[in-house]
């Protein structure tokens, strides 16, 4: 059985700065990212997708950020919308 736990964007956002400015003293990103998500109880590879999210969402690695992935899902749910209303009109 799969244990979901939601983290709102405040907490996702605190965490992801804490692995940031920790990231020094641990040596690397990825032993700040495992000693953060334990300590949080979430897996490192969660915590390494907010981290990879935030760091396109400032530019630092290329991508979709999260406002043009946001704006596609839209897109694409409006498009579902108006192909339904007129296949029922």
């Amino acid at each position: 059985m799969k244990k979901t736990t939601k983290y709102s964007p405040e907490v996702r956002d605190q965490v992801v700065r804490m692995v940031c400015e920790q990231q020094k003293e641990h040596g690397s990103q990825w032993s700040a990212i495992e000693s953060i998500a334990g300590k949080i109880g979430c897996t490192a590879e969660t915590l390494r997708m907010w981290v990879r999210r935030a760091e396109i969402d400032q530019g630092i690695w290329g991508g979709l950020t999260s406002t043009e992935r946001e704006n596609r899902e839209l897109k694409r749910a409006n498009e579902i919308v108006r192909k339904a209303s007129a296949f029922f009109a």
